[in-house]
């Protein structure tokens, strides 16, 4: 009998030894332990947006005083501009807390063409024949003035409101090869209020995928004001650390507006891929 008493309390202390390693070594993962990539004050990402261009401009300038309408021109299949074309994309964001974030991105957009136009057209109060040679250049300079406050913030999630003033600079300018060179530019700027909401979520602990959209809409105002703007973008980031991830996504965006007698049509789509760095 005392020897099953004394193999029994063997047994016992040395499940209990045992044990207190493992109790020792066991940490409770924390309460808020944000996920791989979320925690940060300064995030700024830079890559290359792969977008397939549509632009149309109209514009009548001082035609508009002498009754000549300006022509609706396409830039790809009237003025030889390619429609794809790889794009600078530059993004900062500033946290000063969890939920606050102060968003600046800015996408520098130049296009060049040249080609023999196949009918007459109108721009800028300047007409150009059939059959003549035309040179053109695009340029805009795309900036996004932002403020997103997440109302939802969870570990591996979430969601909120985006408040933005897009500084939209478009110019355009068509020169003729003949003689004498006849050269024509027009600029349209304006600063366009957005409102969107933005979402993120956790696939795995460091892979998130992430989706946003602004808008702003202007009814027609007496037929001579409009215009309207859409920004979609989703895309998914692998973080390989805290402070720094690569990003791959797709985006769209469609900007159209009215202004007296001229007018815009832009769209813009494709993939991109960016390297991010936090601090």
């Amino acid at each position: 009998m005392n020897r099953a008493v004394s193999l029994s309390v063997l047994c016992t202390t040395l499940i209990l030894f045992a044990a207190a390693p493992a109790r020792a070594q066991y940490k409770p993962r924390p309460v808020n332990d944000p996920a791989t990539g979320e925690s940060y004050h300064i995030e700024a990402s830079a890559g290359w947006w792969f977008t397939t261009a549509d632009m149309t401009v109209t514009s009548s300038g001082s035609g508009s005083l002498t009754g000549l309408a300006g022509t609706a021109i396409n830039a790809q299949t009237d003025l030889g501009m390619p429609s794809d074309k790889k794009l600078p994309a530059l993004t900062l964001v500033l946290r000063p807390a969890r939920s606050h974030k102060f968003r600046f991105s800015y996408i520098p957009i130049s296009f060049e063409g040249a080609k023999t136009i196949a009918i007459p057209i109108n721009f800028n109060g300047q007409k150009y024949s059939a059959n003549f040679p035309v040179t053109s250049t695009l340029d805009w300079k795309a900036a996004r003035f932002g403020y997103e406050y997440d109302f939802l913030t969870k570990n591996t999630w979430y969601a909120g409101f985006i408040l933005e003033a897009k500084y939209t600079d478009v110019g355009i300018n068509l020169t003729t090869l003949g003689t004498p060179a006849i050269t024509e530019f027009d600029r349209a700027r304006a600063p366009i209020p957005a409102l969107g909401f933005v979402g993120r979520a956790y696939v795995v602990p460091n892979i998130s995928i992430t989706g946003e959209v602004t808008a702003f809409k202007l009814p027609t105002v007496q037929d001579k004001y409009s215009g309207h703007y859409v920004d979609v973008d989703i895309y998914g980031t692998l973080n390989l650390i805290n402070n720094v991830g690569v990003q791959a996504g797709y985006r769209t965006l469609d900007f159209g507006f009215l202004a007296k007698e001229d007018s815009g049509s832009f769209t813009f789509k494709g993939l991109y891929i960016a390297a991010v760095v936090r601090y």
